[in-house]
């Protein structure tokens, strides 16, 4: 994946997903609390995720950064789907599916962006 508008794409499709959930968690929004109450961190782990991913957004559209944005956007989208799969369902307050469909596009976005950055993977590995 060597083309750099379909890589901008990755990369902006991640951010906007990532962003967008940002107005939920930091203003408290009764889905983001009941979430996090049922996973028991309310509200540490609703503020501190949504810092997580404002740095992981910020990383992501730094072109020297973007592997360690990836890594931390693919961390935190693994533990949303295993909350998904484990805790919550799939299905969260009747939105059909929604947040679980845009967590594994954000995974699978930062996971591509961390297959681009393989090079810089081995290159950490080798020295």
């Amino acid at each position: 994946m060597k083309n750099p508008i379909l890589i901008w794409i990755v990369k902006l499709t991640a951010v906007v997903i990532l962003v967008q959930t940002l107005y939920f968690k930091f203003t408290g929004a009764e889905e983001s609390v009941y979430i996090f109450t049922t996973l028991g961190i309310e509200p540490f782990g609703r503020i501190g995720s949504g810092i997580v991913e404002l740095i992981a957004s910020i990383l992501i559209l730094i072109p020297r950064t973007t592997l360690l944005g990836a890594i931390l956007g693919f961390g935190t989208m693994l533990g949303a789907i295993f909350s998904h799969l484990f805790i919550l369902g799939i299905q969260v307050k009747n939105d059909g599916g929604t947040l679980f469909i845009l967590a594994i596009i954000t995974f699978l976005c930062c996971l591509l962006l961390i297959y681009n950055q393989k090079d810089t993977l081995l290159k950490f590995k080798l020295n």
